[in-house]
């Protein structure tokens, strides 16, 4: 298990917006469209990240003990693109945040 699937922090601490373009319901999108909110006419988010307390409809599981995303292989842009390295224990400083905000120590100095 990945310090990302014992996490999911990052799910349930900032807004997850993307081009209405990822969506399912536009050529080449992904995204499920029964799972975002728009936010302007060409800007969407995950449903349950656009106001606190913010968690991703998406996230499955307990943070911090073990969670998965039920859309992983269509996921937005914007978790594709969050903290790269993450998964091989090397967070960002908005990775560390997120952790922060719900009590898990920054990555790399977590205990195993």
């Amino acid at each position: 298990m990945t310090d990302c699937q014992r996490c999911g922090a990052c799910c349930a601490s900032f807004r997850v917006s993307f081009h209405v373009e990822e969506v399912d319901d536009q050529p080449g999108g992904r995204v499920p469209a029964g799972l975002v909110e728009l936010l302007s006419g060409q800007l969407v988010c995950m449903r349950g990240t656009a106001a606190a307390p913010s968690r991703c409809v998406a996230l499955r599981g307990r943070i911090g003990d073990a969670v998965s995303c039920a859309i992983y292989e269509f996921r937005p842009s914007a978790c594709r693109d969050f903290a790269p390295l993450a998964a091989v224990g090397s967070g960002d400083e908005a990775c560390n945040e997120a952790r922060r905000r719900h009590g898990l120590l920054p990555l790399g100095r977590a205990l195993a």
